[in-house]
């Protein structure tokens, strides 16, 4: 407020000499003299409305200068809500994974992007049993285990999605064939590491079976969807807690 009073002050103090100037020029070359009511008149009168008007336009203009400053503050806060919102959407609600429609398309994405890298399937095994001997709750606990040791497994930079009850989807990001493996095993040993105690002392056992699939040139998201989902049923074919990878659709017709 400090600041309006004296720029509308500056802005009278400048009238009354604008004022004066042509007064004490004007008056006696007209061979009049200057009294007292001149006086008065050439100061008072432009000091009283340049002070009044001036501080009226400085109040008005910081009002709407504090609007601007509001309506861009609240944008803000508006788009970053908006960015939370988008991105709790595309989240699954319990492992934090992208969820079904978001892994495809940020599979989709990339495949636009490069033709490097490789697709896992992980499938946990015998999930049914733990459900129906323990109960759903027990289960997502141990589809929480599950995830977070895919998430250990995987490197830096690769996404990671549940694109089923107990089934997970793994990007690998620029990955060759050999690292494909070797990331999938190490996602295999990292579940079957956890010692999952869902009553008493007794551990129950947890493995996942993966298959994998690089990804060839000018292959679709469908295709490879497929070729991976082709390896996994191998994985449980040949006795579950294992994983295959090909090198590119072709081997795995």
């Amino acid at each position: 407020m400090n600041h309006i009073f004296l720029k509308s002050a500056g802005i009278a103090f400048a009238s009354v000499a604008a004022s004066l100037l042509p007064t004490l020029i004007v008056v006696p070359a007209m061979g009049f003299s200057i009294n007292r009511t001149i006086w008065l008149t050439s100061t008072l009168c432009p000091l009283v409305l340049a002070w009044g008007t001036g501080a009226y336009a400085f109040w008005q203009s910081e009002r709407v200068k504090n609007a601007h400053r509001d309506l861009a503050r609240n944008h803000a806060q508006l788009a970053a809500a908006h960015r939370r919102l988008a991105e709790k959407a595309s989240r699954d609600d319990m492992t934090g994974m992208l969820n079904r429609e978001s892994f495809f398309a940020a599979l989709d994405g990339s495949r636009r992007k490069s033709d490097r890298g490789a697709l896992l399937i992980v499938d946990a095994d015998h999930f049914k049993t733990i459900n129906d001997s323990y109960g759903h709750l027990i289960g997502d606990d141990a589809l929480l285990l599950i995830a977070k040791a895919i998430e250990r497994g995987v490197r830096s930079g690769d996404v990671l999605g549940r694109i089923g009850g107990e089934e997970f989807c793994a990007l690998l990001i620029g990955a060759t064939e050999h690292e494909a493996r070797r990331v999938a095993e190490r996602i295999r040993r990292e579940v079957e590491r956890i010692r999952f105690r869902p009553v008493d002392e007794r551990s129950v056992p947890l493995t996942v079976s993966i298959g994998g699939i690089t990804c060839g040139r000018d292959a679709a998201v469908s295709e490879l969807m497929r070729a991976a989902d082709q390896r996994l049923y191998e994985a449980k074919h040949r006795g579950r807690n294992l994983s295959i990878i090909d090198r590119d659709i072709s081997e795995a017709a």
